[in-house]
């Protein structure tokens, strides 16, 4: 793909605009129109920095760029990390014209959107994920966070980039477990609002799990144009955007449960996301053959599609409770209705949630 795509998330004077296509993040016209004064803070970290670092900076020639290099993990998605972003912007004294500048994954970007909505009450910042996750998911939307131990993106604001730059070529360095990560949050689409794009999956699934350029092109446009559409609906998840958390509530508590980084965001994802299958299937929305199809799909993508062996209903219960889908002490979960259908509903009984959760390796039998 050589032609660059441009969407745009419409958010009447908070819209911005999603560029994806090939080597991008050294255009500076890109940047450019979306910083307004003189500084910029890279926000990058360990792993990204050797690779794309010196690409950004050379698009940035005609300001005053500093950089804070954070180490790369969920597990340092927390305050101490987040006030290093603080301390950098502090000591060389940017004001509030400075821009930040999200180049990396979607800890990176949680980080960085955060402290701009933070930093003396609020500068720009734009968006250079490097992740497929990222590209596809958490650089789009607004949601910023870190993480505390009781709870995944517990401290956190809503607060939108300038623009989002989605370069396609920066994924070839992209380890595999990551970009499988990744491809999770694309499935998550295609089941929760767009059918045809889950029957394009099942064709393309092998392309797009060994890397193919258009292909992942492809995807990265479909689901951003599906978030788009949803967040411009529900900026602040006050209804419909809770969607876009089918899996997440099984998920998160599998990540804080297990440690953070030691699922990835993806993966747990993708457990959960089967876990929400079962739970639609005994409450009679899909057929258990769905299920078992989604399974199938997602081992095609090296994706885990069973919870720990070692987590108990008690600790699922436990860690949903913390949910911020919990309203009034009520757990809310994003269940299918139908394939390409997602419903917000606590309309389930305890004993329904409890099968699932005891299902372990038996999830869709």
């Amino acid at each position: 793909m050589t032609v660059m795509k441009t969407l745009t998330v419409d958010l009447a004077d908070r819209s911005y605009p999603i560029f994806i296509g090939q080597s991008l993040i050294n255009q500076s016209e890109l940047f450019a129109p979306y910083i307004k004064g003189k500084q910029v803070m890279i926000v990058t970290n360990t792993t990204v920095a050797p690779l794309y670092l010196d690409q950004v900076k050379s698009a940035l020639t005609e300001y005053d760029v500093d950089e804070v290099i954070l180490p790369d993990g969920e597990e340092f998605k927390n305050l101490e990390t987040l006030n290093l972003i603080f301390n950098a912007l502090l000591e060389k004294r940017h004001n509030r014209t400075t821009t930040l500048i999200a180049l990396g994954g979607g800890v990176v970007g949680d980080m960085t959107g955060f402290a701009a909505s933070c930093y003396q009450r609020g500068v720009d910042f734009i968006q250079v994920p490097t992740t497929l996750l990222s590209q596809v998911d958490s650089s789009v939307g607004g949601k910023t966070a870190v993480n505390h131990p009781m709870g995944k993106n517990m401290i956190g604001a809503f607060y939108q980039p300038k623009c989002v730059i989605a370069d396609i070529s920066v994924l070839n360095t992209l380890p595999q477990r990551e970009l499988s990560a990744g491809i999770a949050e694309v499935v998550k689409y295609g089941l929760i609002c767009n059918s045809k794009f889950y029957q394009w999956l099942n064709v393309h699934m092998e392309k797009l799990a060994s890397y193919d350029a258009d292909t992942l092109a492809t995807a990265v446009e479909l689901s951003c144009l599906d978030k788009a559409a949803v967040v411009a609906q529900d900026e602040k998840e006050g209804g419909i955007r809770a969607i876009l958390n089918l899996g997440h509530t099984f998920g998160h508590a599998i990540e804080t449960n297990q440690g953070y980084g030691v699922w990835l965001h993806g993966e747990a994802v993708a457990a959960g996301m089967v876990m929400a299958a079962d739970m639609s299937w005994r409450l009679g929305n899909i057929a258990q053959s769905e299920v078992h199809d989604l399974q199938g799909l997602l081992k095609r993508a090296q994706l885990p599609c069973v919870p720990p062996k070692e987590m108990s209903n008690q600790d699922f219960i436990d860690l949903m409770q913390v949910d911020k889908k919990v309203l009034d002490g009520k757990l809310r979960l994003v269940l299918l209705s139908a394939i390409g259908e997602a419903v917000v509903t606590s309309d389930f009984s305890a004993d329904t949630l409890h099968q699932t959760l005891a299902a372990g390796e038996q999830l869709g039998f």
